[in-house]
């Protein structure tokens, strides 16, 4: 690992990453020119790949991200960096290794670890990062690297609050920055095709949007307060977060980056799957309801918590009912993964990972023909790295992620004041407001510690 006491900018320049590869040669180290094989970099010429370090490397980074990444043509990966340094030094080989393989020296030391994101964000050679910490650090994060202008890739779901939310994506606005929500939910073909049919009015007009997520986690049992693992910065893991006490249930399985952590079922952290699967597919129901960047005009909801003893607190069970001013309706509850949507002349829906159903055959046989609407089709990952080249809009932007959030965000205000119950509320998508003063309380997260607070987008 790195020191951090060596200057930033040294650690992974250009000039250190071919000499660590091997391809610095005696004549370019004396002027001449260097040529570098296609192979290290992809398609892309060395003088104008784009770097990208990652903030954040559990299990998603570790599993997806950085590979995937890494696959995409023209992109350099130069830095890492975690507070836990077990899957620091785990995702710093995992470049390493990879680089390594492609280089000529069969080595590969240009990827640098960092403990502090402060320190990635002010390296002068990183155009890019992703986020991929949990959800609490989300906005924090992404924020002080738009400032200091850097492009952002960022996990759903985007914020734990409303307000966050909009500091963020009129941050991004301002400071002329490229933002992704790195959701591959528009990148699968069967939402894709989905959205696709709905849109050329395939089903003639839409009236009902339907979408399920998994059912979430039982109820956990009251866990001991236990000793920070030697490996783990605690106090920066907490960050924005209320202080609380270390158990292994409230942060992520130790030395194991496949298990599933513990803070996606605590709401300090996250929300749970109301959000956190609620993004992927609500989003798909956005983009089929051309609804993307706005919301709902009312929303009514209702929820089941564990008991109050449980250690892990998100909702277990879940409904809501949307109306949009276009006067479609929106059914979403905690099922099965899927989104459909329901029009005067038929419907289309599909779930995750599985394929297009239709109320009619002529419906699922249907060509997009020449002049009719076709939607973007790439990965999130190219997305976001030709958003980088040509400065131009991603398909899931920081204002479409906000809303598709907040669009789950609101329901969960409904059912923190209506439980089980319920508690219908109107939704000024324009002012981003509800109709109750209760509600509006409930906009903003009530427990940050400086220097984290949100001062706007300036």
């Amino acid at each position: 690992m790195k020191s951090r006491t060596e200057p930033i900018a040294a650690r992974c320049s250009r000039r250190n990453f071919l000499r660590s590869t091997g391809l610095l040669a005696a004549g370019a180290a004396l002027g001449g020119p260097t040529v570098v094989p296609e192979t290290v970099f992809g398609a892309t010429a060395p003088n104008s790949r784009i770097t990208i370090a990652f903030i954040g490397v559990g299990r998603q980074t570790f599993g997806s991200n950085i590979p995937e990444f890494m696959a995409v043509p023209g992109v350099q990966v130069v830095a890492v960096c975690d507070v836990d340094a077990w899957r620091l030094g785990e995702a710093k080989k995992l470049v390493g290794t990879s680089y390594a393989k492609q280089a000529p020296s069969g080595s590969y030391a240009g990827c640098a670890a960092y403990r502090d994101f402060r320190e990635v964000i002010a390296r002068p050679d990183v155009d890019a990062v992703l986020v991929g910490t949990p959800d609490h650090w989300h906005v924090p994060i992404s924020l002080e690297a738009v400032r200091a202008g850097k492009d952002v890739s960022c996990e759903k779901p985007l914020t734990l609050s409303i307000a966050e939310g909009r500091v963020l994506a009129d941050a991004v606005r301002a400071h002329g920055r490229v933002f992704r929500v790195d959701s591959e939910f528009r990148s699968l073909r069967n939402f894709h095709r989905l959205c696709e049919l709905v849109v050329n009015g395939r089903i003639g007009k839409v009236h009902t949007i339907r979408t399920g997520v998994p059912k979430s986690d039982v109820a956990c049992a009251p866990q001991p307060d236990m000793e920070v693992p030697e490996e783990l910065d605690y106090d920066a893991w907490l960050g924005p977060a209320p202080k609380a006490p270390y158990t292994l249930n409230r942060v992520h399985p130790r030395h194991d980056l496949k298990g599933r952590p513990g803070w996606m079922r605590r709401r300090e952290y996250c929300e749970g799957l109301i959000t956190n699967w609620g993004t992927h597919l609500n989003d798909i129901a956005q983009w089929g309801n051309r609804t993307e960047s706005t919301g709902p005009v009312e929303v009514e909801a209702r929820g089941v918590y564990p008991p109050p003893e449980s250690f892990w607190n998100v909702l277990l069970e879940m409904e809501a009912q949307y109306r949009f001013a276009n006067g479609v309706t929106l059914h979403y509850k905690m099922d099965r993964p899927f989104v459909r949507f329901e029009g005067e002349e038929g419907w289309v829906e599909s779930e995750y990972q599985k394929e297009v159903l239709a109320s009619s055959e002529s419906v699922l046989k249907s060509e997009i023909r020449l002049g009719e609407i076709r939607l973007p089709f790439k990965t999130e990952k190219q997305d976001f790295i030709d958003a980088v080249r040509t400065r131009g809009r991603t398909l899931e932007d920081a204002e479409v992620g906000h809303r598709t959030c907040s669009l789950c965000q609101i329901a969960h205000i409904a059912i923190q004041l209506g439980g089980s119950t319920g508690r219908k509320l109107r939704w000024d998508p324009e002012r981003e407001r509800f109709d109750d003063p209760a509600a509006n309380k409930l906009l903003d997260r009530p427990s940050w510690r400086a220097p984290w607070t949100l001062h706007g987008p300036g």
